[in-house]
């Protein structure tokens, strides 16, 4: 009938995707007492910055007694997670966050991560 042809018709239009989903989980400890400092500039800055690169922000989560923020970030778009993250890390938009959420963390440590579930 009709509705068989229109379904034919309009899976024959949806252009074939060839990507996965790449998953990172980002761990920072703020310095000493810039916890919370970290985590107002990140949601006015970086979170807004992600989804314009179109990762998907999983989650994010703070550990107070330690003062160390965790999230995770997912991308499954054609360019790749690394291309996209690597963009999105040189663009004239995160180069010039002020305040740089930056400034409040020693370090970085990310990994990338892999579902056991379906």
């Amino acid at each position: 009938g009709v509705r068989g042809r229109f379904a034919i018709v309009w899976w024959e239009r949806i252009p074939a995707r060839r990507c996965f989903t790449v998953s990172q989980m980002r761990m920072y400890p703020a310095n000493d007492g810039e916890l919370g400092a970290f985590v107002q500039e990140w949601k006015a800055g970086v979170l807004p910055l992600q989804y314009r690169f179109e990762f998907r922000v999983e989650g994010a989560w703070s550990i107070r007694e330690t003062g160390e923020f965790i999230w995770i970030i997912s991308y499954d778009g054609p360019e790749g997670f690394e291309t996209c993250d690597a963009a999105c890390c040189a663009s004239p938009e995160r180069n010039a966050l002020s305040p740089d959420p930056a400034q409040h963390l020693g370090h970085t440590d990310t990994r990338l991560i892999t579902s056991v579930l379906p």
